[in-house]
């Protein structure tokens, strides 16, 4: 899709998409086309991965067909296409997240790697004994886990800000946590199991004001909502590919330039050195310091496209889309007996987690599938938030733009035959 369907006007809120949009928008997904056990796929996962579109799928197939060579170290065509391409992603990425510079954008594997390279490089550089990283209680393992090995390995403090009934974090706690030895703070932009869109930008101004760089987890933000990182402030930026309607395998991590300079090498090979003796190695400038070895080409260059795919639509009409589908399906949850939501924070994006009193989140997994419906069933990577509500799991219905009411409608029946059966 080359061309927005509508463009929001200057200083209003963008409109959702009308039927006949979101008909067109549900065609550029070929996926949406095939049958899940003799009903069509009703595909509710898109927080843990979302489906690709023809331009995503396009991108990718020309790559392979018509530039498929290695970057950066070739002087044929076949490399200098590539090497275009996989720059020009660079480029998109910088433009989708507003980066001030295009060496500030780091592709990694995806989120997770983007997390861990920030606590491998500038959490062991700066986090020292007696040092603090603060996190909230709503963070996903990937946002848990890193910061835990940093500050066992450096005899430092992992601190975590609270979380109310609601799923928003107390951030009279958080402010109590920030201080003097706060060398790091990393937050979830949204909860991936709770849908909570968190106040990051007064998040950030609280953690500087005590000096503190801030690490912000987009990876269920970027699908969901316009990303400026020069207007959050935040000091690093991770996102996943797979969930913004691109491909598995590829990511980004932003990091401001005057921090990651100065920062030593996450992974040794080749691409990431100016040069190599066996006495000593000079290492390359941003951003090729940080991507060692052969890169996933094809995967930047299909992120580029997801990107340009994403705003073409108005990613702010993307959000809005998604909100009102969230507030729907969330009254259609209200309404079913036995059903308990789990994170009802005003402000959500993108989920639907919940429990019911018959029966285990994965048996109403099971039985969704055989009415064609795909949810997520678990705890979702973040099993703090489980222990916090007191349940083992949820089962979880995400959204993306080509969902629809009426696939929320048949959620709700699917949830209500479950009901029937156990009762």
């Amino acid at each position: 899709m080359s061309t927005p369907l509508k463009t929001p006007v200057a200083g209003r809120a963008a409109a959702p998409f009308d039927d006949l949009e979101i008909a067109r928008i549900r065609r550029e997904f070929p996926i949406l086309e095939i049958s899940c056990n003799d009903h069509p796929l009703i595909y509710l996962d898109n927080a843990a991965t979302s489906q690709k579109p023809h331009r995503v799928l396009c991108a990718l197939d020309a790559h392979y067909r018509q530039a498929n060579a290695n970057v950066h170290r070739g002087v044929h065509m076949l490399s200098e296409r590539a090497t275009d391409a996989y720059e020009g992603a660079r480029k998109k990425m910088r433009r989708f997240l507003n980066a001030p510079l295009t060496c500030e954008i780091i592709f990694t594997r995806g989120a997770t790697e983007g997390i861990n390279l920030v606590a491998q490089t500038y959490g062991r550089t700066h986090v020292g004994a007696g040092d603090e990283v603060l996190v909230t209680h709503m963070e996903h393992h990937s946002n848990i886990v890193p910061w835990q090995l940093l500050c066992a390995e450096k005899g430092a403090t992992l601190r975590v800000a609270p979380i109310t009934e609601q799923g928003e974090v107390r951030l009279d706690e958080y402010a109590r946590l920030l201080n003097e030895r706060t060398k790091l703070v990393a937050l979830a932009h949204v909860s991936n199991a709770l849908g909570t869109v968190n106040p990051v930008k007064r998040m950030i101004r609280m953690a500087h004001d005590q000096g503190a760089p801030v690490l912000l987890d987009g990876a269920q933000s970027a699908p969901h909502m316009p990303i400026d990182v020069r207007d959050l402030d935040c000091d690093f930026f991770v996102l996943s590919g797979h969930k913004m309607y691109g491909p598995t395998g590829i990511g980004v991590l932003y990091g401001r330039a005057a921090l990651l300079e100065g920062l030593p090498p996450y992974q040794a090979g080749g691409d990431m050195i100016l040069s190599v003796t066996f006495e000593k190695t000079t290492f390359n400038s941003l951003p090729h310091r940080y991507e060692a070895g052969t890169p996933h080409i094809a995967g930047a260059v299909g992120l580029g496209a997801a990107a340009e795919f994403m705003t073409a639509l108005g990613i702010d009409r993307i959000g809005a889309h998604e909100r009102e589908l969230v507030r729907y399906g969330s009254a259609l949850l209200d309404g079913i007996p036995g059903v308990r939501q789990i994170g009802t924070a005003p402000d959500r994006a993108g989920v639907l987690s919940f429990t019911m009193d018959c029966a285990h989140p994965h048996d109403i997994g099971q039985m969704l599938d055989e009415d064609g419906i795909a949810v997520r069933a678990g705890h979702h990577c973040a099993q703090p938030v489980m222990q916090f509500f007191g349940v083992p799991a949820t089962a979880r219905a995400s959204v993306a733009v080509y969902n629809t009411k009426q696939e929320l409608d048949a959620l709700a029946a699917g949830l209500e035959r479950i009901r029937s059966v156990f009762s």
